[in-house]
């Protein structure tokens, strides 16, 4: 859809929805929900873990909470709805792993894998902590190399189509991208 025209049709059902109209909320509802799902997912480091996906679920929750008690703030002419959303979810994520890191500090349990078991324990152990590390880098990063990776690595799309949406060449997309990657590095190494 060409940017005029998700302007016309967001902006008409932003309208519509605004005025009570439920179908048109439904329907920009179900036009971002898998967007803002897989983004809190890749800033959660992929939220496959029973663990990670609960907390991809109830960050998902929180920011349509938000959305719909700030609704009356979204503007179309700004950006579209999914983006609007996915900045209501980078601040949902922050809040997340503001609390989840005061109750890890202030409750850890008992972990028998903590305590020489290599095995199964041990593993799941060292992927909780690289997803940690990963969400930790990803919270890290300003704001525009997060976006450009998330474009790239989440959205699948092409760096020719990255440079049409930022009004940018693709070769200063290419370099933004090199650069977010050497940050998010830096940042998950813990040199950032």
């Amino acid at each position: 859809m060409s940017p005029p025209d998700r302007l016309s049709r967001e902006q008409l059902l932003y309208s519509a929805a605004l005025a009570g109209d439920h179908r048109a909320w439904q329907a920009l509802y179900d036009g971002a929900f898998d967007t803002v799902y897989r983004y809190v997912q890749w800033r959660l480091a992929g939220g496959f873990a029973d663990g990670r996906r609960a907390a991809v679920e109830e960050v998902v929750q929180e920011t349509w909470l938000t959305a719909v008690r700030l609704f009356d703030r979204f503007e179309p002419r700004r950006g579209t709805f999914a983006q609007w959303l996915r900045g209501i979810a980078s601040n949902a994520l922050r809040n997340y792993l503001r609390r989840d890191g005061l109750r890890r500090r202030t409750f850890q349990p008992f972990d028998e894998g903590q305590h020489g078991d290599a095995g199964a324990n041990g593993q799941a152990a060292a992927q909780e902590d690289m997803a940690d590390r990963i969400t930790a880098a990803l919270a890290a990063l300003p704001a525009h190399y997060e976006e450009v990776l998330r474009a790239k690595y989440v959205d699948a799309e092409s760096v020719n189509e990255i440079a049409a949406q930022r009004g940018m060449s693709p070769k200063a997309v290419e370099s933004l991208l090199t650069r977010a990657r050497e940050a998010f590095r830096a940042a998950y190494e813990g040199r950032g």
